[in-house]
């Protein structure tokens, strides 16, 4: 959980308590008697370590003679879900409708700063990159299979490219070239393409060799989107920041990976390396094969 949502969840119990405290129950032990709950379960919420429903907050309200804010309460509620939403949960339909709900964001943001260190970022994938991605994650999540259709909208976002005056800093870890999703002839399809986007105008792509100093930790991926919101996507769920503290940090990640990389010809010379050893591992696969060269 980011520290915006552990803040805010630490912030709702302290008012619960003070709720409890003020309605003359002294102790966990005597609400617990009379919500018929847990007294770890009021210790655990009073204290942020759990998640309070709003079936929760409506019980605790009605006890405590706080009906009028149970509003505030159950929107504070929802706040804190959607700062970390479960795969599980976004994928219940597939993963097509997750990839329609990112377009509007990219319609509206102007400076994009994405840092993958071991995938290519999405709006650079070709068609069959993608697939592999999807299926990836369909199996993990054991989620309905889109592929066709979340694909299509994936793609959809790279006419962003194009339109309007938007600018696109990316950086990719050197591992990005040679993490084999679908195999050595996607990989060197996805590579080609690399090489196309490095001569758009508004798309800065630079590439973190896996031998450079470095002056952060790789860590995770990130996308940022103007200076507003974060989107970090882990295994088990997609955690938005919007706090201007923590994009700060992020901010300062990213300017920390950019020192390490490399652009221009010295990027296109890593790409074009890691083509060489797909290039090789086809020709080592299919002995006699021709190049994909011709």
């Amino acid at each position: 959980m980011s520290d915006q949502a552990q803040e805010t969840r630490e912030a709702l119990g302290a008012r619960l308590r003070g709720f409890r405290k003020d309605a003359g129950y002294s102790s966990g032990r005597a609400f617990a008697a009379a919500t018929s709950w847990q007294e770890s379960k009021i210790s655990r919420i009073e204290n942020g370590k759990q998640n309070a429903s709003e079936e929760d907050i409506r019980v605790w309200c009605h006890l405590t003679g706080h009906e009028a804010d149970f509003p505030d309460l159950v929107a504070t509620v929802r706040h804190i879900d959607e700062l970390w939403m479960e795969w599980r949960r976004q994928l219940q339909d597939g993963a097509a409708n997750r990839q329609r709900k990112s377009l509007p964001l990219y319609q509206k943001t102007k400076v994009f700063r994405i840092w993958e260190p071991n995938v290519i970022w999405g709006t650079l994938q070709t068609a069959d990159y993608a697939e592999a991605i999807f299926e990836e994650v369909s199996n993990f999540h054991e989620s309905p299979a889109d592929t066709e259709a979340a694909v299509a909208k994936r793609l959809e976002r790279q006419k962003y490219l194009y339109e309007g005056n938007r600018i696109f800093n990316v950086l990719l870890g050197e591992q990005a070239l040679y993490s084999n999703h679908g195999g050595s002839e996607v990989m060197r399809a996805q590579l080609d393409r690399l090489l196309a986007v490095l001569a758009l105008p508004r798309l800065s792509l630079g590439i973190v060799p896996r031998s450079a100093r470095l002056a952060l930790w790789l860590g995770h991926g990130f996308s940022m989107f103007d200076d507003k919101l974060v989107m970090v996507e882990a295994l088990s769920a997609e955690m938005s920041v919007t706090q201007p503290r923590e994009i700060e940090l992020y901010r300062k990640a990213f300017a920390l990976h950019r020192q390490s990389a490399v652009y221009g010809q010295a990027a296109r010379d890593l790409i074009l390396t890691s083509i060489d050893h797909f290039d090789r591992r086809r020709r080592e696969s299919f002995p006699g094969a021709d190049s994909w060269i011709s």
